[in-house]
């Protein structure tokens, strides 16, 4: 069902994801360090977030008759200047997820893999809502700037947000 090609691929995007939720717990901790537990919160949340994406990755393989290979994830960055950094860093590494998931399907499509394709749409749409969230508070953050009030108020509403498990996102 994979080409050579599409399914190295697919194995390299599902490590992409497991790192990418690698990161957001570095940054997570990066954020309790510095006395922030809402962006901290927000991390975590975006971390098992990803870490969903990878298995979303591993299942489909599975089921599709392909074959993982989990491969090795270098060790994220820990520390950043600011809490501006720390979002803009992820703002670009979600560039760098949303290039790769776009190769994706480029190769799905040249393969002819339909499957493949009604897959990677969703990942498709996921990496706009990415890339939008993101940005928008990296927007907040340099509106911000060094109003420490402002960051506090961020962070309180940071603090809100919950995991929504991918089940209970698709019924």
């Amino acid at each position: 069902m994979f080409s050579e090609k599409l399914l190295d691929a697919m194995n390299e995007q599902m490590k992409n994801e497991f790192l990418s939720g690698y990161l957001y717990m570095a940054m997570a901790g990066y954020f309790e360090s510095e006395d922030l537990p809402g962006l901290a919160s927000w991390m975590r949340v975006q971390a098992l977030e990803e870490l969903t994406h990878g298995e979303k990755f591993f299942n489909f393989l599975c089921e599709a008759g392909g074959r993982t290979d989990l491969r090795a994830i270098d060790a994220p960055k820990n520390d950043y200047d600011s809490p501006l950094a720390c979002f803009e860093y992820s703002l670009e590494h979600e560039k760098f997820v949303t290039d790769s998931i776009n190769k994706l399907m480029d190769q799905a499509r040249q393969d002819n893999n339909h499957a493949a394709q009604i897959f990677l749409q969703w990942f498709v749409t996921e990496q706009v809502e990415e890339e939008a969230s993101f940005g928008l508070i990296v927007k907040k953050l340099e509106r911000i700037g060094d109003d420490g009030n402002g960051l506090l108020r961020l962070d309180e509403e940071l603090a809100q947000r919950s995991f929504v498990p991918p089940a209970a996102e698709e019924a």
